[in-house]
């Protein structure tokens, strides 16, 4: 095995005899000029946004993605189990594989359901905006 473009530990970045920081390591890389101060925001400036009497009822999108999935799921198993129940060789086209169908079935079942979730907590959000702001208005 050959040792050739290896660098022994001694003398890599941040050990033995290389250990002058960043700076010096890597001149045109490294900013050595103080960072400018930013202003921390003040306790007041917060409390003029901020009103801790309204309290904005959002949904917990979570909720919604986990409700949708469920029902997807309970959905999908519903319909492509009453599906191969209901398959007759004799009457409809050949299934060779039902498996696959009845996992496409899911997972399409799925994917629906947990998008309209999305979609109603979306619309549940912007009607909350909607509330507190006409709240705020009056």
């Amino acid at each position: 095995m050959s040792d050739r473009g290896r660098v022994p530990p001694t003398e890599g970045p941040g050990l033995g005899r290389d250990r002058a920081g960043p700076a010096r390591r890597y001149p045109g890389l490294v900013s050595t000029t103080p960072e400018p101060d930013i202003p921390e925001a003040d306790d007041v400036e917060v409390r003029a946004v901020i009103d801790p009497a309204h309290v904005r009822r959002a949904p917990r999108y979570k909720g919604f993605f986990v409700v949708g999935v469920v029902a997807g799921l309970v959905l999908g198993l519903a319909v492509g189990l009453y599906m191969l129940a209901t398959f007759d060789p004799a009457r409809d086209q050949a299934l060779s594989k039902p498996g696959v169908w009845l996992t496409v079935t899911v997972m399409g079942a799925t994917a629906l359901t947990t998008l309209i979730a999305g979609l109603a907590a979306s619309v549940v959000d912007r009607r909350s905006i909607r509330r507190r702001d006409a709240k705020r208005s009056v």
